[in-house]
């Protein structure tokens, strides 16, 4: 995902006695305004208590739940009533509350120690932790009781925590974007490691994806809760302690250190409370996707920089909105219950895009700095290798940039011998020889008809998906000048997946490969409406894109939820990411777009390229920014569509293709063709290690390229340099 590190602002004029550099505090009808704010969200939650407590199974009313809580005529000797109300209702209300509240807090704090208003408790790979730790027990160890998936979960959620304070601090105290990069590698290999144990066994997996969707209705009796209870207690303990050095740490770490305060220890503080409310929380309900960005973002609306009062309503919004869910997922389709996550991404997605679209946005920084200041000095490049060549012919010429031109050789060369070892593993009758022989078609005639018809179809697919994968991260990447961009960003693999899946209906097992295109354009042009059009936006372009991302991923586990056992997971291995049973004829429409589109980004590069100054720069040479913008999304839109369409969303590539390209090409060009050919030899060589590393297996590519992606994610941008570009 993107980040970006927003600065503390510096107030014009210091209130006497101000620390210098401190941002102001806010008017005393803002924090009126929050108070009241808080006050009614206060009055909304034992609105939607009641509700809760009056709702469901067993057609108890509203007025014998009264009864029962105050005992009133001795109602709590009724047996039918107390276990209806007092094992059933009431704790299951009590949970939603906490879960909600805890949430809405980790979320707050995260936000805070990061200074990115898109972060959510998932950076910390609490929710993959708690994942792999449910599956581990389920596949491994065959544990079937509520309290062993909870003491599991808990577990893994905790050690992947650890993992991620250890990483973000190995070179000496973890700043926020290594807290964020750490968790989001950390959460990439633990979900690798997931779905290798879930796409062999068809037990765990049709108790995870039940266990995944988030629900509450699991809930009886306190025993669980009362467990817990102190864990919860002790993660808002720390929210609590936290509150004041926060608020020095959003001076700025300098400025934190001169108050007394340690921002490394403060961090890990933060890092510790929201990962036990956090784990707590999915051991309790399962992983609640989003609510805790939801709950931040909206206490941000209203509290700005007031760490106290942002804390508070972010657990008021929290409880709020998991309660409120819970009770409609109850009503929604009865006499069954709609997963609870579902309902907080349908509910969340529209109020979080009504607030980035409202003025209140420009108190969350998602409006672009660099309209009102100018843009920040730019580091002299090294000079290049090798020296560009001008090819001339009578009055016609052509530069050559012979560095990146090597790279593309070297680069097609290496891709050769990829596909030769491809096409060789698993062929135990052919050496390398005759294996290199029969992809061009000589040698014996079995040996042809064995590796062209069988093999080769699974590899151009792999190649022409790799390609659209890598071309479509290079353009977004030089677009949003930020390596961490990528199609996901902009919710076009989900909703490219989630098309591809309606497509499917009931009785088929794949859908239609133009969905995932369809889907795509789709999605993009939601988030482009919603977030007010192309331009430099600054973040609010990426929130709509995080909404859009729940919203798909929301259809996505429904439907994988309504499918049988047999046909969820073969979509599932599917939506993993797979070449499994692709060949020529899925492979060509990937083929034609590319020898559409790769020409077009060709064009497009050397005027993107003037994007990475100034816009008034680029408008100064002759390049309309927005028209530069629009073509580029909607050829990296249709690229990474086409990829889906093919083989699922196979993870990382889009990220890792364009870095690998850049770093041999040099930083003064925009690697279209090396992106692309990276790209394709990525997705090879991901789909012969998941062929060949485990005999009788198969790991699916996405799976490979997610659970090696996270080491990559760390390796090139927790340094220098990856630093520099992600801030």
């Amino acid at each position: 995902m993107g980040v970006h590190e927003a600065s503390a602002a510096t107030p014009p004029d210091a209130a006497p006695g101000a620390v210098p550099g401190a941002p102001p505090p806010p008017p005393p009808d803002r924090r009126r305004t929050g108070w009241a704010v808080a006050a009614g969200a206060l009055a909304l939650l034992l609105v939607l208590a009641a509700l809760s407590l009056s709702i469901g199974a067993g057609e108890v009313g509203p007025g014998r739940v009264l009864d029962y809580l105050l005992n009133r005529d001795g109602a709590r000797a009724d047996s039918r009533l107390a276990l209806v109300v007092g094992d059933l209702r009431l704790p299951r209300t009590v949970t939603a509350l906490l879960v909600g509240a805890a949430l809405g807090v980790a979320g707050a704090q995260l936000q805070s120690v990061t200074r990115n208003p898109l972060a959510e408790t998932g950076l910390l790979g609490v929710n993959a932790g708690a994942s792999l730790g449910v599956v581990l027990a389920v596949a491994v160890l065959g544990v079937q009781t509520s309290y062993g998936y909870l003491a599991f979960a808990f577990g893994g959620a905790v050690l992947a925590s650890v993992l991620v304070l250890l990483v973000a601090g190995s070179r000496g105290g973890g700043s926020p974007i290594r807290l964020v990069l750490g968790g989001s590698a950390v959460a990439a290999v633990f979900r690798g490691l997931t779905d290798v144990l879930v796409v062999n066994s068809p037990e765990a997996y049709e108790r995870y994806r039940v266990w995944v969707l988030g629900s509450l209705a699991g809930v009886e009796g306190w025993t669980t809760l009362r467990q817990l209870a102190p864990v919860l207690a002790l993660g808002f303990l720390f929210a609590l302690l936290t509150t004041r050095p926060l608020t020095a740490l959003a001076l700025g770490d300098d400025l934190a250190r001169g108050l007394g305060h340690r921002p490394g220890a403060t961090r890990a503080a933060v890092a510790l409370g929201v990962t036990l409310l956090t784990a707590s929380a999915v051991a309790l309900a399962g992983p609640v996707a989003f609510l805790g960005l939801l709950s931040g973002f909206l206490a941000r609306t209203v509290a700005g920089p007031r760490i106290g009062q942002l804390t508070l309503l972010a657990a008021l919004f929290g409880a709020a909105v998991l309660t409120g869910s819970d009770v409609l997922a109850r009503v929604v389709a009865r006499p069954f219950e709609a997963p609870v996550s579902v309902i907080v991404a349908l509910i969340g997605a529209p109020a979080l895009i009504a607030i980035v679209r409202s003025r209140r946005s420009a108190a969350l920084a998602l409006t672009d700095p660099a309209a009102d200041a100018p843009p920040p000095a730019r580091r002299p490049e090294p000079p290049a290798a090798k020296p560009d060549s001008a090819l001339r012919y009578g009055a016609w010429s052509l530069l050559v940039p012979r560095r990146a031109l090597l790279a593309s050789l070297g680069l097609a060369a290496v891709l050769l011998a990829a596909v030769v070892v491809s096409a060789h593993a698993g062929q135990s009758e052919l050496d390398l020889g005759r294996t290199f022989q029969a992809v061009f078609g000589y040698g014996d005639r079995l040996d042809v008809l064995l590796v062209q018809k069988f093999r080769l179809g699974r590899i151009v697919a792999g190649l022409a998906a790799g390609a659209a994968l890598g071309l479509a991260g290079c353009l977004t990447q030089t677009l949003a000048r930020n390596r961490l961009a990528t199609p996901e960003l902009l919710g076009v693999n989900d909703g490219a997946t989630a098309a591809v899946l309606i497509s499917a209906g009931t009785a088929g097992t794949f859908g239609a490969w133009w969905a995932g295109p369809l889907g795509a354009l789709v999605a993009v042009l939601v988030v482009t409406l919603a977030s007010g059009g192309l331009g430099a936006r600054g973040l609010r372009v990426l929130v709509v894109g995080l909404a859009m991302s729940a919203l798909a991923s929301s259809v996505i586990q429904v439907a994988m939820a309504r499918r049988s056992l047999n046909s969820a997971g073969s979509l599932y291995v599917w939506t993993s990411g797979s070449l499994n049973g692709r060949d020529y004829e899925i492979a060509t429409p990937v083929l034609v777009g590319l020898a559409v589109l790769v020409p077009l980004a060709l064009v497009a590069a050397r005027r993107l390229a003037v994007l990475r100054f100034d816009d008034s720069v680029a408008a100064s040479l002759g390049v309309d920014p927005g028209r530069v913008r629009l073509a580029c999304l909607l050829l990296s839109v249709a690229l990474a569509g086409l990829a889906v369409g093919v083989c699922g969303p196979v993870g990382f590539v889009a990220l890792a293709a364009p870095v690998i390209a850049g770093r041999l090409a040099g930083p003064a060009r925009v690697p279209v063709v090396g992106s692309a050919l990276t790209g394709a030899l990525l997705v090879v060589v991901a789909d012969t290690v998941g062929r060949v590393l485990i005999g009788g297996v198969e790991i699916p590519v996405g799976i490979v390229t997610t659970v090696l992606g996270g080491p990559f994610l760390l390796w090139v941008l927790l340094g220098r340099r990856g630093r520099d570009s992600v801030a």
